[in-house]
C-alpha cells in the first residue's frame, strides 16, 4: 500500500506516525497519482484552499477516489472534502455529502477531549461539526449523539484529531478500507 499525507500546513508528521511504515509527505498532484491512500490533515481551511490554488492536488485528489484510492480528512481535511461548508461558506472539494460548520465547537481556548461513540478518542481543535449527512454516508462514531467520524464510500471525514492520540484504531479503518478497495477491484 502506498499512503501519504499532504503536507502543506497542519500537523502531517503525527498522521505520517499513524500510518503504516513507508507513508509519505506529499506536495504535488503526481505524487498523489502514485498513492493509494491520501489523508489531508486539519490546519486551516482557508489557508490550505489559498496554498492549493493552482497546484492541480483538488483534481489529482479526484482522480484518487475515481481509480479506487481511500482519502481521508480530519478536520480542515474534513472541512475540504465536504459537499457544502458553512460559518462561513467557502470553496470545497464536495467528496463527501455532508454539511460541515467551520469551527463550530469554538475558539482554540474551547479546545477538549472526550471519548466518542464507540470508545475511540477524539481531540477537537477549532473543529468543525457536521450539520448533515447526507443518504449514502455511514456514520461511524458520534460526540454527544452528533456524528464525528463519517464514511461516503472510500471518502473518510473526521472532525477530531484521531493522529494526536496513541488509539491507532481509526487510521485502521481507513488503512483497511484500501485493501477492501483492492479486493473488489481484483475481483473485476
Amino acid at each position: 500500500m502506498r499512503a501519504g499525507v499532504l503536507a502543506l500546513q497542519g500537523d502531517f508528521a503525527a498522521h505520517l506516525a499513524a500510518l503504516p511504515a513507508g507513508a509519505t509527505e506529499v506536495r504535488t498532484a503526481a505524487a498523489i497519482d502514485a498513492l493509494d491512500l491520501l489523508v489531508l490533515p486539519g490546519g486551516e481551511s482557508t489557508t490550505m484552499l489559498k496554498l492549493l490554488d493552482g497546484s492541480g492536488i483538488e483534481e489529482a485528489v479526484r482522480r484518487l477516489v475515481a481509480r479506487g484510492g481511500v482519502v481521508f480528512g480530519t478536520c480542515a481535511g474534513a472541512i475540504l472534502l465536504a459537499a457544502e461548508v458553512r460559518g462561513p461558506a467557502q470553496r470545497s472539494f464536495g467528496l463527501i455529502d455532508v454539511t460541515v460548520e467551520r469551527n463550530a465547537f469554538g475558539r482554540q481556548v474551547d479546545s477538549f477531549e472526550a471519548v466518542l461513540e464507540p470508545d475511540y478518542p477524539g481531540v477537537f481543535i477549532r473543529a468543525p461539526r457536521i450539520r448533515r449527512v447526507g443518504p449514502g454516508v455511514e456514520v461511524l462514531a458520534r460526540w454527544k449523539g452528533e456524528p464525528v467520524l463519517v464514511r461516503e464510500g472510500r471518502v473518510f471525514a473526521a472532525t477530531f484529531h484521531p493522529e494526536l492520540t496513541a488509539d491507532r484504531r481509526v487510521h485502521g479503518l481507513v488503512v483497511a478500507a484500501v485493501g477492501t478497495a483492492r479486493e473488489a477491484s481484483a475481483a473485476r
